[in-house]
Parts: C-alpha cells; structure tokens; sequence
C-alpha cells in the first residue's frame, strides 16, 4: 500500500542550513506526521532513488534551495530528473536564487519558486498537496501559468524567529542556530536585506538557549551562530550594539554547555562589521568564545567605494578594528571583494596599500571576486577580470599562507552569471 507524502531534499553542504530551518519548522506542524523526507547529499543518488520512492507514495515532491552560484549545477540536476520523472514529482524551489530570480529558476524546471522566507509557505503548501487543493494562493510563492506567464503571490510578513526551531529535533539534524534575521546595511552587492528585510529580528536568549539545551543531551557542545553581523545581537536598529544583552547570551550560554563545551562569536559561518570590533566586543570574545579568530568585512580600500557599496562604514574603521583585534591577540581575517562596480585604477592602488599595510600588521585575507546577484542594485553590474597588480600580490600572500579563498573561481562564475542576469539565458 502507497504511502500518503515524501519530501525530498537536495541536501547540499552549502544549503543544509536552510533546510534544518525549513525542516525544522514542518516539524512544529501537525502535517509532518504525513509526510517522509529523504535527505540526499549526492545528486547522482538522488536522481537514482527517486524512482524506488515513486513506488512507494502518492505524491513526492522534490525541495532545492540554492545560490546564484549554483544555478548551473542545479540547472544540469533538474533537467536530469525531469527526463527521468517529469509530471511524476513536484519541484520546489527556494533561497536566494530562486526568490531573487524567480521567472528563471521556474523557466529552468521548478513547478514553483518560494520567494523570501519559507517557514510558514512550505508549512502551508504540504497542508495543499496532502489534501491535493490548489496552491496557486499561498502566499510567497511564484509559478507560470501556461509555462509563461508569471504569477507572484501576495508577500509574507516577517516570521517571528522564536515560532520555529533552527533546525529540526525529530529528523535529528543539527547546526549553528540562527540568532539574528534581517540586515539594517543595504550594501548593494548583498542579496539579504533586499530578501530577508532591513529591520533585525533576533531569537529571544530563552528560546536560543532551550536549543543549545537539546543539543547538550546530545552530546552536542560546539555553539556557532548564523548571523548577518555577529556583535549586533539584540540590537533594536541592528546598528546601535547592545553589549549587556549580547553578553547575557554569551553567560547563560556558557552555563549551560560547562565545562568542556565550547562557543564561537564572529567566526565562520558569521562575520562582525569594523565599527564594530570595540574593545567591548573583543573582550567578550576573550572572555566567553573559544575561537582565535574573527572574520572583519572590509570589502574595499577605497573610500569611494565603500560609499558607492553603501557600506555606511569607513577605512578608518577598518584600520581599527583590525588593529584592536592584533592588540587582543585575537587573529584578523579580513573580507575583500575585488572587481566591485565602477573602480578605476586609484580605487585599486588604495586596496593594494590597504592589504599590505594589513598584512604588515598581521592580518590574514580572505578573498572574493564581485558576483552580480538578482535582487541587488548591483545586478546588472559588470564583472571585470582582477587588476595584474592586485592579482601579483593576492598571489604571493597565498603562498605564504597569508591570503585564502575562493577568487578565481567566483570571477569566472561571476563572468557567466553577469550574462545570464542580461540575457535570461544559461550557456
């Protein structure tokens, strides 16, 4: 006998923290009883399990959430399964992609996109399938009628982080939690405020710290944090820093995983912004965190352009907090984004001094080369190939293990996702 509901999920290392949260949230739901999800890891499983859980449910549907940079990989995964299973499945999609792009992720395959936070849509949407009633109205998705015309629903208000779990207790899969949603600072090559909203909404110190509980039992005791800036917990404006409350999660936190459990503030999959790493900041760090580092966004060494990115921070802030960061004797791993919009060989020269200057201090840096993202003012933005100049430096402080990341392959994504984003086309 068939059973009445699977849920699979395309559970990839970059997008698994999404899924914890979306999981997560069916779980509060009574429609969980009804439905079976799969994580797959390896899209080559996937699309060779599909057909034996086909046999076993009247209806599955198939969930990916993914990033711009993953468009062709994700475009290569569901032309695959729809030779194999079209009109078998249903398939879903959200994250930034999908909710920046929507036309374009549904031109590639999905049956629907879910556009900003899907907590309460993909709640809603298996109430829909379970009782096979039409979705076409639930809020925060988009779909094509006649396989052109684009419908986009009504906008969901902004969930109240403490409703849901960060990540689901019954499928027992577990993760930093995410402490803070939404971002103040509209830097426009940055997708979240324009996704996720401008006003911060944290999740209360009593709900953080039941989950930390849970995973305790679990023997579970490395704390990280999922936020758009690390020190601007409990913050009303998510500008203004809010110190006490801050360190009141930081206590009861550390009560509660003594004595051998550790906590990371600042550090990956988190960042904190220059103005501010203060000397209250760091000190919480070296009082209450077990990491030896922090992760500084900088992004340029020009004035200019920090104004242009609407960075809303200055170079002054930058020297500074890297500074106080070395003092602490705390490492200083500094976020640079290189080909950013319209810079001219003097914004180049100041971020070439900028790094040698940093690195002369100490500092590590962490490199990135300009993606053009949907949903951001810089989408239609041009991407350049890096400077000789700054490529010759970034180069030789790799080598010596003073520079790191991913580059030269994000200005060759950024090269073709440039064209899809002016043509609407995937080559």
């Amino acid at each position: 006998m068939q059973k009445e509901l699977a849920f699979v999920v395309y559970y990839h290392n970059d997008n698994k923290y999404s899924f914890n949260a979306l999981i997560g949230a069916l779980e509060t739901d009574e429609i969980i009883k009804e439905i079976d999800i799969y994580y797959f890891k390896n899209k080559d499983n996937l699309i060779f399990d599909i057909k034996n859980i086909l046999q076993r449910y009247k209806s599955v549907v198939i969930g990916i959430s993914f990033f711009t940079t993953q468009l062709w990989d994700v475009y290569e995964l569901i032309k695959n399964l729809q030779k194999k299973y079209q009109n078998r499945v249903v398939f879903i999609a959200g994250g930034p992609h999908p909710t920046g792009d929507p036309l374009g992720t549904l031109r590639i395959g999905f049956d629907i996109a879910f556009i900003g936070e899907c907590e309460e849509t993909l709640i809603e949407f298996f109430h829909k399938i379970k009782n096979d009633e039409d979705y076409g109205k639930i809020k925060g998705i988009a779909y094509l009628v006649d396989k052109k015309q684009l419908v986009c629903t009504e906008k969901r208000n902004p969930i109240d982080l403490d409703k849901y779990p960060p990540f689901p207790l019954v499928n027992n899969k577990f993760g930093p939690i995410e402490i803070t949603r939404g971002c103040p600072y509209f830097c426009y090559f940055c997708q979240t405020p324009f996704i996720l909203g401008s006003t911060p909404r944290h999740r209360s110190i009593e709900s953080i710290c039941k989950y930390v509980r849970l995973m305790k039992e679990k023997s579970l005791t490395d704390i990280r944090f999922i936020s758009p800036n690390a020190f601007s917990y409990g913050s009303i404006d998510g500008k203004t820093l809010n110190i006490p409350k801050l360190e009141e999660l930081l206590v009861k936190i550390k009560e509660i995983i003594a004595p051998n459990g550790r906590l990371f503030l600042g550090s990956f999959p988190s960042e904190v912004r220059p103005e501010h790493v203060i000397d209250e900041t760091l000190d919480l760090i070296i009082k209450y965190a077990s990491n030896d580092n922090i992760i500084i966004g900088a992004q340029s060494g020009s004035p200019r352009i920090l104004e242009s990115c609407h960075r809303e921070h200055s170079i002054e802030d930058i020297y500074r907090a890297v500074e106080f960061t070395l003092s602490k004797n705390i490492k200083a791993n500094v976020d640079f984004i290189f080909g950013l919009p319209d810079e001219t060989e003097e914004d180049i020269g100041l971020t070439i001094k900028m790094i040698k200057d940093l690195t002369k201090k100490g500092a590590r840096i962490h490199t990135h080369s300009f993606i053009p993202l949907p949903k951001t003012p810089f989408a239609k933005k041009e991407v350049v190939i890096l400077n000789k100049d700054l490529k010759d430096l970034i180069t030789e402080l790799t080598s010596k293990s003073i520079a790191f990341g991913d580059w030269k392959k994000q200005e060759k994504l950024g090269m073709k996702i440039e064209k899809y984003l002016k043509t609407g086309k995937i080559e």
